[in-house]
């Protein structure tokens, strides 16, 4: 909400502003007197000093002036009176003194060059303008010239003169072409202050034919140009003879030597120079030397150093600037030019001269009759000014006298003005470099205190910003002004406020009780004046979220977010500004209220984003950067230069590096000759680096690109460089990989990897193959055979070592000497078999083959190893011989023995040992039988009960699959499991070999049994298998069962059975309750003491009963399952739970509770076990269970 505040007038002040109202205020306050009141006239407005005109426009002379009563004008010219009335092309301006002089029409300007001065006058005195002297400004043409050719050597010293005309102002010189395109300068060639153009060395790239310098002279609009200057640079080493024979040396411009040299100067000249500058103006020093290479330039100043903040360097440092010169800046100043072969230095004596400068202007003076006052001109400069005064106008020497008046050097003291004291007077400080002129007025009058600010003007201030309340006022005497806050406060005191002689009063920090009315009033001995001022304390404006600081790259989107926080009464408009200026006028710049977005970033988006926030009192503003990278834009003009056979170097100049500094460029070569379009890694050079020294391979045909890499990646390829074939030479290495192995037993099959084509070095690439016996006397025996990779020695004998070297030549020579090779000729199959093979039989599924080696020579070969074949002939135990696959292992290397895992017990065995080279196997050795001893035997293949009674079980199995033996008698080991699945007796049964079968008598009716399985041999205990199985149920007691169930037909009963049912279900519930937390069954701790026979057997005569687990109850029992082969019984094979016995089972209780019924432990259906039932137990049997 805007707060909108119905007062005449009211004043925002800010922080920012405040100096400068202050400022405005003391001045105003001392000088103004209002223009109702008599004053002498006062100059406002005139022409410059030096007033250069256009002559192609009218004269206009300004001189404005004020005064009451208003002041009329007059001019003089070259000193004497000027009547305009008599020009009738000059006018003056109506209630002005600005003059016109009508040229256009006819009439020129050169007429009226000259000095002109004004003369404002009144009754009360009379101010003059300063000298203005007027010049038309000319822009003349270049004087017509002949100019020749200039030839010169390389690397000679060159000086393009410019000369231009003198023109009014000075022009500004450049050189350009034909094309008006500027001529490129370097630290070799620049031009200098006076125009000319100076080379320090030449090149032949400097050879051309419009070399032209341009005058432009500004205030004519108008650019004068010089006849063009041809340049020619030659080589002295590409003259012929005859072209040599016939120039003399003052042909050549100049006769210094295009060899190096050390730096002598082209300007200034001689070892010392002077330079004359006046104070304020800028100092410029400039040395420009030659030399061969070029010369750098270094400034000193001596006895002191160059001021910081005031020096600059142009024009590569051959231009030393100094801005804003003051006195202390005289004294000696040194440039030295240096290169590799030398320095000279010169030395610029600076003097610092000065024009007039105010220390004091007179300021006007205002009086009342009576009162005492001074003026005071005093200035300063180099020579020191001569000050003189002047009394409207006129020296004060010949003016009428004044006793209120007296003179002192560069002070007029008055004293008792009265009236008639009203004048202007004129103070005129000059030396030889210029001079100053002020007018300042003695104004005598009598008036009581008027306030100039207007009435109940109203301020806001930002708190904790000092508040400046303005009280303007005149009067004569001059009033005193006290202040008050409040309609009934005491005056203001100074220790806590500022009282400003202007009439301002300052509250240094402004806080919310500065808030009220304040009240200004204005005292001298001809009356009173007051005026009420208010004052409004407002919140400060913040930024309470400024923008951060943004590194994104080209293409994607950055926000910047910029939250503001302002008095409630104030509206503020936030704006955003990049680099300080207004936001492109581009869609991708969105901004909302607190964010401004850039979408699709590019990289003139770069820069400073600036959020401001204005009020009508204040303004703040929070900055941030925007960096957009990208990798770097590929390097461009690559040269190749100091080119040598082996050699070459490269420079190039770096693309833009996308505000992501460059780490390294990557150079690639492509060889145009032998692999067109293909690019190879030649090197890496830093970031830094913008030239690389690169290794050459003879007769390749060079091209090269540089890559740039950054933080964000590798840049486009440059485009290819210039192509450089280099000139062929021998090959600089031989070819790799080089073998010597035979294909068949009388040849030796020589192979290597050929140089590539880059690696020739030249034409006509071949291979000299070079080889002889290893332990003969023979001589080398060679073959120089075309660009192939293998040769093949016909003829040899069967496995010999041979010595091989294989040698690269081309049309320029051969490569270095060859390494030697070891090789051999072709291999055959071994002639002889291992011999005294003997085997060690370590137990029933191991065995240990030892062998004698064979011989090298028989082995006609590179040795491989031994390999063992061995097969099981015959079983020990059927006598009843089958073949058997035959089974292989190999041995590598030269071992003489090995193990043969694996074997069957009670098992033939029947093996041979073979050397193996890289041909193939060699005879086998005579066969070796062994034998496995017995091993323990595998489990049972099956295990069935059938044919169930009330007291009886017949077992069937099959035997074990892997007797491994002979087997002398199988264990059968059984117990109960009883309904609360504890673990019987444990009883222990031998049977013989022979049987499949076996039944079990005097059992007990309708009860679980389990049972372990085993065979034996000499070895011992197999495997056991596991089976479990249930008695039938008396026929007898189901039928007492089938009477208690008439019992249900009895309404007694039914509610018997519902209270029972009930009962049930809550110890239903609280058992599924215990079994989820992970209780065991009671008996489950017993179990843990007294494990089941197959982890811990139980003893047979001792009687005691072991436990039954339920420590998974939701694994069923499997019927058939094996136990391990340390004959214990898994408890994932023997656990049951209750639930498991009491679902599907058609089991039932006796009165006394005991279990009748089939044992069931949730495993699948067969055939032979069709007793089972789906059915619920009923009622009364499950009543009975809980009796």
């Amino acid at each position: 909400m805007q707060l909108k505040i119905m007062m005449p007038k009211k004043k925002h002040l800010s922080a920012s502003r405040a100096p400068l109202i202050l400022f405005l205020c003391q001045m105003i306050s001392a000088l103004e007197v209002p223009l109702d009141l008599v004053q002498p006239p006062t100059i406002t407005q005139q022409s410059p000093k030096d007033y250069i005109i256009d002559p192609r426009e009218n004269i206009v002379i300004q001189c404005e002036a004020k005064g009451k009563p208003p002041p009329s004008f007059s001019w003089t010219r070259n000193g004497t009176h000027f009547d305009i009335d008599k020009d009738p092309l000059v006018t003056m301006k109506s209630g002005s003194g600005t003059l016109t002089v009508n040229i256009m029409s006819e009439g020129k300007a050169e007429t009226y060059e000259g000095v002109y001065q004004c003369t404002a006058r009144n009754e009360r005195g009379a101010a003059i303008s300063n000298n203005i002297v007027i010049r038309p400004s000319r822009s003349p043409l270049w004087t017509k010239e002949k100019l020749e050719r200039i030839t010169l050597r390389n690397g000679q010293s060159l000086v393009l003169p410019c000369r231009p005309p003198v023109g009014l102002p000075p022009p500004i010189i450049f050189w350009m072409d034909n094309s008006f395109q500027r001529l490129p300068q370097s630290e070799r060639v620049s031009q200098g202050l006076n125009g000319d153009l100076y080379f320090s060395n030449v090149l032949p790239e400097d050879t051309r034919e419009d070399y032209i310098c341009y005058a432009r002279f500004n205030h004519t609009q108008t650019i004068q140009q010089k006849q063009p200057i041809s340049v020619k640079v030659i080589s002295v080493d590409e003259l012929n003879d005859t072209i040599a024979a016939n120039l003399s040396d003052t042909e050549f411009y100049g006769a210094k030597s295009h060899r190096e040299r050390p730096p002598t100067f082209l300007t200034p000249e001689g070892n010392a120079s002077r330079k004359e500058e006046l104070r304020g103006n800028v100092l410029s020093l400039e040395c420009i030397a030659e030399g061969l290479p070029t010369p750098i330039i270094y400034w000193i100043k001596e006895d002191g150093t160059l001021p910081i903040n005031r020096t600059f360097y142009r024009n590569f440092k051959k231009t030393l600037q100094i801005v804003q010169v003051t006195e202390a800046d005289s004294g000696n100043y040194q440039c030295i030019a240096k290169n590799a072969l030398g320095a000279i230095h010169h030395i610029i004596s600076v003097t610092v001269k000065a024009a007039p400068y105010w220390i004091i202007a007179p300021q006007n003076l205002v009086l009342s009759p009576g009162e005492d006052g001074t003026l005071i001109c005093r200035a300063n400069g180099n020579p020191k000014p001569r000050i003189s005064w002047l009394l409207n106008g006129v020296p004060i020497e010949i003016a009428p006298d004044d006793p209120s008046r007296k003179i002192d050097g560069d002070t007029i003291i008055f004293s008792n003005v009265q009236e008639r004291s009203s004048a202007v007077y004129q103070c005129n400080a000059s030396n030889e470099y210029g001079y100053l002129l002020a007018n300042a007025f003695v104004n005598v009058l009598a008036e009581p205190p008027r306030i100039l600010t207007s009435a109940d003007t109203l301020y806001q201030v930002i708190a904790n910003r000092p508040a400046l309340l303005d009280c303007a006022f005149f009067g004569s005497p001059l009033p005193t002004i006290e202040w008050f806050k409040g309609a009934k406060g005491s005056a203001l005191r100074e220790d806590i406020y500022v009282l400003h002689e202007n009439g301002t009063l300052e509250i240094p920090v402004a806080q919310k009780d500065s808030t009220g009315t304040y009240t200004c009033v204005a005292r001298n001995k001809l009356g009173m004046a007051k005026n009420d001022i208010h004052l409004e304390i407002k919140d400060p404006t913040r930024i309470i979220k400024q923008p951060e600081y943004a590194v994104v790259q080209r293409g994607s989107t950055v926000s910047f977010e910029c939250i503001v926080k302002h008095d409630h009464t104030l509206i503020p408009t936030v704006m955003w500004l990049k680099d300080h200026r207004e936001l492109p006028s581009d869609g991708r710049f969105t901004v909302d209220k607190d964010h401004l977005v850039v979408a699709d970033v590019n990289d003139d988006d770069g820069g400073t984003y600036t959020c401001v926030a204005n009020t009508t009192l204040d303004n703040v503003s929070a900055s941030a950067v925007l960096s957009v990278v990208d990798v770097p834009n590929p390097p461009f003009d690559l040269e190749l230069t100091d080119q040598l056979d082996r050699s070459v170097q490269l420079s190039w100049t770096p693309g833009d590096d996308n505000n992501s500094p460059i780490s390294k460029f990557i150079i690639e070569y492509e060889d145009a000759m032998h692999e067109p379009g293909l690019w190879h890694h030649q090197t890496e050079v830093p970031g830094a680096q913008t030239t690389a020294q690169l290794k050459l391979s003879p007769y390749v045909n060079y091209s090269f690109r540089v890559m740039a890499v950054n933080s964000l990646g590798r840049s486009l390829p440059s485009e290819a460089s210039e192509q450089y074939l280099t000139k062929a030479a021998e090959p600089d290495k031989n070819p790799t990989a080089v073998e010597g192995l035979g294909s068949e037993p009388d040849n030796l099959v020589i192979t290597w990897k050929p140089l590539n084509g880059f690696e020739s070095n030249g034409p006509g690439l071949q291979y000299k193959v070079s080889w002889r016996q290893k332990d003969g006397d023979d001589e080398w025996t060679s073959m120089v055979v075309a660009d192939v990779s293998k040769y093949i020695v016909s003829g040899t004998p069967t496995f010999v070592p041979y010595l091989i070297k294989v040698q690269a030549l081309n049309d320029a020579g051969f490569a270095p000497e060859p390494a030697v090779v070891l090789g051999h000729s072709g291999e055959d199959l071994p002639m002889v078999a291992p011999g005294n093979v003997h085997v060690n039989v370590v137990n029933s599924t191991l065995a240990e083959v030892h062998w004698d080696p064979v011989p090298l020579k028989s082995i006609r070969g590179h040795l491989q190893g031994y390999r063992i074949y061995y097969w099981k002939a015959q079983s020990s135990s059927t006598r009843n011989r089958r073949h058997i696959e035959k089974k292989i292992l190999t041995f590598q290397g030269s071992k003489t023995h090995g193990m043969l895992p694996g074997l069957e017990p009670f098992s033939h065995y029947t093996l041979n040992v073979r050397v193996v080279n890289g041909k193939g196997e060699g005879p086998a050795s005579p066969d070796r039988v062994f034998n496995t001893p017995e091993g323990v035997p595998s489990a049972p293949s099956s295990l069935k009960i059938v044919n169930p009674t009330l007291d009886s079980l017949t077992l069937e199995w099959e035997p074990p699959s892997h007797p491994n033996g002979v087997l002398t008698e199988y264990t059968l080991k059984y117990q109960p499991i009883n309904s609360t699945h504890e673990l019987g007796p444990l009883v222990d049964l031998k049977i013989p070999a022979n049987k499949t079968r076996w039944t079990l008598k005097n059992l007990n009716f309708s009860t679980r049994y389990k049972f372990y399985f085993y065979a034996q041999t000499a070895a011992g205990s197999g495997n056991q298998i596991t089976e479990e199985a249930i008695t039938t149920v008396d026929e007898g007691k189901m039928a007492m069962a089938s009477r208690q169930v008439d019992i249900a037909t009895q309404g007694w009963f039914i509610g018997l059975m519902c209270a029972v049912a009930l009962l049930i279900l809550i110890l239903l519930i609280v058992c599924f309750i215990r079994r989820n937390k992970g209780g065991k069954y009671p008996v489950k701790e017993k179990e843990d003491a007294h494990a089941d026979p197959e982890i811990q057997p139980m003893k047979e005569d001792d009687g005691t009963f072991g436990e039954y687990s339920d420590a998974e109850d939701h694994k069923p029992l499997k019927k058939g399952s094996r136990t391990p082969s340390d004959r214990t019984v898994k408890k994932e094979d023997s656990d049951d739970s209750l639930v498991d016995y009491g679902e599907g089972v058609n089991g039932q209780f006796n009165e006394d509770g005991s279990f009748i019924g089939q044992y069931s432990g949730k495993k699948e259906k067969e055939p032979a076990e069709g007793n089972e039932s789906s059915e619920a137990p009923s009622p009364v049997n499950a009543m009975n269970s809980f009796v």
